[in-house]
């Protein structure tokens, strides 16, 4: 029988305790342990980009990283990314305005990549955040929008 550790998770500016299995991933401690489940559960194996989030600024994929390993560091998930009055991040509106979705499922990865694609410097060109975004997969083919709606969001941001 795995015996549990007990963890600390700084999520979104609130901190969490919780007790898990040592190889409890940080995307099953987000969404079975603390409900939040605005990140997804696509592929489980890192290649589709739905559980994209960040950690200390920096987007991992939540199924290949395991929660206790980032203990003491500062989790953004995103419901995290809006601001304290509910107004929301102008990368979730331009995504809005340039309906740059449709089933909506791989919206919070794509929006969590995109938010880091212009915060590392990654959105000079339209080719420049496809390849940033590779990444993150949609299975409804919304690309172009993604694209449309980062470049927005990036102009407004300089």
């Amino acid at each position: 029988m795995t015996r549990s550790i007990h963890i600390a998770l700084d999520i979104n500016g609130q901190r969490h305790e919780l007790d898990v299995e040592p190889r409890v991933t940080l995307l099953d401690a987000l969404r079975e342990h603390l409900t939040l489940t605005g990140t997804k559960k696509g592929c489980d194996q890192g290649q589709c980009g739905a559980c994209t989030c960040h950690v200390d600024g920096r987007r991992v994929l939540s199924c290949l990283t395991l929660a206790a390993q980032v203990e003491g560091r500062q989790i953004t998930t995103i419901e995290g990314l809006a601001g304290e009055a509910g107004d929301l991040h102008p990368m979730q509106a331009a995504f809005i305005e340039h309906d740059a979705f449709q089933c909506g499922y791989c919206t919070p990865g794509q929006i969590m990549s995109a938010v880091a694609c212009i915060r590392e410097g990654h959105a000079g060109s339209d080719a420049e955040i496809r390849e940033y975004m590779s990444g993150n997969l949609c299975r409804c083919g919304a690309y172009n929008s993604i694209v449309a709606a980062v470049r927005q969001a990036a102009a407004e941001a300089a």
